[in-house]
């Protein structure tokens, strides 16, 4: 059984409402604005994602994030999990991201979380992007239980949980 039906396509271009920014799957190329993006709110991140997936490093250099990227753009290209930048009109800011991957942990079909980079946290765009990835997810995507990480399930709670098989 595949993690998502073979004539799923995936979105290329998510609108956020009421702001000038939309989604869209990262890229290798993405590497100048994601790093800033990352490294510049790196001990928030840490804080949210480091327990579980132990990112990002305080030492991540350039070049392994570009690494990082090139695997999410194959990733995404593979439909094995999808990481889609929060940009601004012109793509020359990345200003967060939204993980959509295949469950690690059993009782759910797939798992979300997102982030914004420092100066958006309390933000409308914050509030507009909190509010649309659901929507997003219910409209879009082919889940039928999936589950928010951070957000409907702590970080702590979702690592206590079984590992599917």
């Amino acid at each position: 059984m595949t993690w998502l039906p073979e004539d799923f396509v995936h979105p290329v271009s998510v609108p956020l409402p009421d702001t000038a920014l939309h989604l869209r799957p990262i890229r290798e190329a993405d590497t100048a604005i994601d790093y800033p993006a990352v490294m510049g709110s790196r001990e928030r991140l840490w804080k949210i994602f480091g327990p579980a997936w132990a990112w990002p490093q305080e030492t991540m250099t350039y070049e392994e994030d570009r690494i990082d990227l090139l695997r999410h753009e194959k990733e995404i290209a593979a439909h094995q999990s999808f990481n889609y930048a929060l940009l601004d009109e012109a793509e020359t800011a990345l200003l967060g991201c939204v993980y959509i991957d295949p469950p690690e942990r059993t009782g759910s079909d797939g798992e979300i979380s997102w982030w914004v980079v420092d100066d958006l946290v309390g933000s409308e765009a914050e509030r507009a992007l909190d509010a649309l990835v659901p929507q997003w997810i219910a409209a879009d995507w082919p889940f039928q239980r999936p589950r928010y990480l951070g957000r409907d399930i702590t970080w702590q709670d979702w690592l206590a949980l079984p590992r599917s098989s």
